[in-house]
């Protein structure tokens, strides 16, 4: 046997793990007579507890509670549940993996099984004690509650005991009777002085050699640089009282006979939790008067993309500099975050949601969709962001669940499936919080899923109402569906959408009808794909819609932001909708009657002659895809896609990322199959040499008032515009660039290294502005220089 290096041995039972949980094929059942000779052998138990300490932990995280490698508490492994089957991969590795055989002795792989066991609940102990009794003591003498939670109830400063059922009676004891002996232990409680003589206590969450992160006793969540602290105390002790002398010898294996009852987190009483303070609604709808913070994903519920902060100006953007990176390795980041007083809450890919100190990129909490199903495996799955209403963050996950966390610390409230993923569907926009529901909505449009919008109750997770977007028998628009066509539509919802408070309706771009590139089995405008919706908030009911392309064969989404926008419009105030499609056109609606008002190309198209007087396009004959492939303008990708644009009311100009590229579009036959691709075609690239750039457009006219070229165009890579008169930009290719918003002179550029499909945002915290984006898989943050030097501490 070959033996393995002693520095390899954690990284290679973190394979072993990896490995355990992913899918292949396995025999029915273990190797004959191959049982674990020491299933209640309690001297086994702390055998492989040693070995795992030593080989595993690293990767898995103390008592297998997960870390950069998965949490070792499920009863099922992937790679096989049954004694035997976990010794053979212990002991033989998996061939053409990075998992090598261990190079243990037989009965330290029992051991380590033994453990794994005791870890998942399998070997149960028999602990002496009444866990009813031991319930009162928790919530009452014991005073646990006042640090410590259990499924959502109880303090948010100590560590959550939801799960603590796994730890060993001995373990437990203690933890009680003696916390600061346990192995590995570590104290985390800090006093700090500030510079204006505040005193305060409580828990570090996270620290480095410039700043500091805490949660108080009073469960307020503080963001310091060093600078603003004249002394930071690290106590030795723990906050736990003395149980020895508050418990008698009773109350105290009642408490525990209680806690090894908690094996699994109850959702049902996280959700009965107050959230109180946090982001409340009328904080959000009135974003304009704290420029500081970005509250939606848009940075307002109008999808102006637009900040007031101007400590940034044309003057000085020369001088910007990267001020932190945060680095989540989890995939390309295609997220847009929060800024919440000082916090940052985003999401990287594979269901992972982070709260960071926006001031310095470091992180205080970190949050991992489980997916419902083993089969539905999400690495690599992105997603775009957060909301936040009160104490809750809201995200959607790639198995088609929406979740709500608890913002101070990342832990699951509740969870709602929006769909099944087995036939399609999954979810990755940042969802839109407003008064009482949140709002969210589903991808899958090239799987032939049928599209919707949801709401949910914010403090339970129940649906409120639902929209079709693809309407079915009965419903407005199914005329527009040949036969059954409608069943597998399309019709995705997979961008957020805006919000007027005033009149209480969204506005939500829907995607493409299914199949993409074949329209002859769905014949019919196909409503109401490719278009915009108007929904009543309180109900879900239909306002008015606009089509942008009536059946669409080019999978041309129409999923681009709605910004919402008050101002004269050819000497008239109206309230606007401004559109920029993916079909090349840009549009002003009425946003409070729907009505077409204007619409000009932006960009290269030669699909349409042309817009008629309610703004349905003038279809050119012969633009459509053909069994021999057709070449058209604009590509797949379309002439802008789902990047952010901005709206500047200070120039009135609406500015955008383009593409100008064309596709040979192929049409296919296809039969429809549950799960699976539904594209019906096919494109390659044809014509000219494709390139991008930003444009600024007078909504008034269409007209454009500046442009700048890039090398290549981005599908992903938004702008953003402030009040310092500049707009922000950046290409696929990994430039963020800055402009004048008057001129579109260039003032600044930094080359990230990496692909960049986000948008970018600006907050201010401690009277300092900045600027983050992610690229490829970093996030970073920008600002000018400090206007005194950091010092060390």
């Amino acid at each position: 046997m070959k033996k393995i290096p002693c520095w390899r041995l954690p990284v290679a039972f973190g394979f072993l793990f990896f490995f355990l949980f992913t899918e292949a094929p396995l025999p029915a059942q273990g190797p004959p007579g191959r049982e674990n000779p020491q299933t209640q052998n309690r001297s086994a138990v702390l055998a492989g507890r040693r070995i795992f300490a030593t080989m595993c932990q690293s990767c898995h995280g103390l008592r297998g509670g997960g870390g950069r490698a998965p949490a070792l508490r499920s009863r099922n492994f992937k790679r096989g549940s049954s004694d035997g089957q976990l010794f053979d991969t212990i002991q033989n590795g998996i061939p053409a993996t990075e998992m090598p055989a261990s190079g243990l002795k037989s009965e330290e792989i029992w051991q380590v099984i033994t453990y794994i066991r005791q870890l998942t609940g399998s070997y149960e102990e028999h602990v002496p004690g009444n866990p009813i009794e031991g319930r009162k003591i928790l919530s009452g003498k014991g005073e646990c509650l006042k640090c410590h939670e259990v499924s959502g109830q109880g303090s948010r400063l100590g560590p959550d005991l939801s799960t603590i059922g796994s730890w060993s009676a001995a373990e437990l004891r203690k933890a009680i009777l003696q916390p600061g002996a346990r192995e590995g232990y570590r104290s985390d409680l800090v006093t700090v002085k500030t510079r204006d003589g505040r005193v305060l206590r409580g828990l570090r969450r996270n620290e480095d050699t410039f700043s500091l992160q805490m949660m108080l006793e009073n469960e307020d969540l503080m963001v310091f640089t060093k600078n603003e602290l004249l002394e930071v105390n690290h106590e030795s002790k723990s906050l736990m009282p003395d149980f020895a002398k508050r418990l008698s010898a009773t109350e105290l294996q009642n408490l525990i006979a209680y806690l090894k009852t908690l094996k699994a987190r109850d959702l049902s009483a996280a959700v009965a939790g107050t959230m109180a303070g946090g982001l409340p609604y009328e904080r959000i709808r009135n974003s304009e008067r704290e420029p500081h913070n970005w509250l939606t994903y848009w940075g307002d519920y109008q999808g102006t993309h637009y900040s007031t902060l101007k400590q940034i100006n044309a003057g000085n953007v020369g001088l910007l500099q990267a001020q932190w990176m945060h680095q989540p390795g989890s995939g390309l980041l295609e997220s847009t975050p929060l800024v919440v007083d000082g916090i940052m809450y985003t999401t990287g890919n594979a269901g992972r949601v982070f709260a960071l100190d926006a001031a310095t990129g470091l992180q205080i909490w970190e949050y991992k969709h489980k997916p419902a199903s083993p089969k539905h495996n999400l690495t690599g799955q992105v997603n775009r962001g957060v909301a936040m209403l009160e104490g809750r963050l809201f995200a959607t996950t790639g198995d088609a669940y929406v979740i709500a966390l608890d913002a101070k610390t990342g832990r699951l409230l509740w969870q709602t499936q929006m769909a099944n993923a087995g036939l399609g569907y999954y979810a990755t926009m940042a969802p839109l919080a407003i008064r009482d529901r949140i709002i969210a909505g589903i991808s899958g449009g090239e799987e032939g899923i049928r599209g919707f919008i949801d709401a949910y109750e914010p403090k339970g997770g129940k649906r409120l109402w639902r929209f079709y977007t693809v309407p079915g028998p009965g419903e407005f628009g199914r005329e527009t569906w040949e036969g059954e066509s409608w069943k597998t539509g399309g019709g995705p919802t997979w961008m957020t959408g805006t919000y007027d408070p005033e009149l209480d309706v969204i506005y939500w771009g829907i995607g493409n009808p299914s199949p993409d590139l074949n329209g002859d089995a769905r014949r019919g405008d196909n409503l109401f794909t490719c278009s915009v919706l108007a929904l009543d908030a309180a109900t879900g009911r239909r306002r008015w819609h606009f089509q942008f392309t009536p059946h669409d064969s080019r999978d041309w989404d129409s999923n681009e932001t709605p910004v919402l926008v008050d101002r004269v419009f050819h000497g008239k105030p109206r309230k606007l909708l401004l559109h920029a499609d993916r079909n090349a056109f840009f549009y002003v609606l009425d946003r409070i009657t729907g009505e077409f008002l204007q619409g000009t190309p932006f960009a290269r198209q030669t699909w349409a002659d042309g817009l008629d007087k309610n703004g349905r396009p003038i279809l050119r004959p012969g633009a459509e895809p053909t069994v021999e492939g057709n070449l058209i303008y604009p590509n797949l990708a379309g002439a802008t896609n789902w990047q952010a644009p901005s709206y500047d009311p200070a120039t009135g100009w609406f500015y955008l990322t383009f593409r100008e590229a064309g596709d040979v579009y192929v049409k296919q036959l296809q039969k429809y199959e549950a799960g699976k691709s539904y594209w019906a075609g096919r494109t390659y690239a044809g014509g000219d040499l494709e390139y991008g750039g930003i444009k600024a457009l007078d909504p008034e006219t269409g007209e454009i008032k500046w442009q700048y070229r890039f090398h290549t165009g981005g599908y992903g890579a938004g702008c953003l515009a402030t009040a310092g008169g500049i707009v922000f930009a950046a290409s696929s290719e990994g430039n963020f660039m800055a402009f004048d918003s008057r001129t579109g002179k260039l003032l600044w550029r930094f080359q990230t290294g990496a692909e960049i499909h986000a948008s970018p945002i600006s907050y201010e915290v401690g009277g300092r502005q900045y600027v983050a984006l992610a690229a490829g898989q970093n996030l970073l943050s920008f600002a000018l220089p400090a206007s005194e030097p950091v010092k060390k501490y």
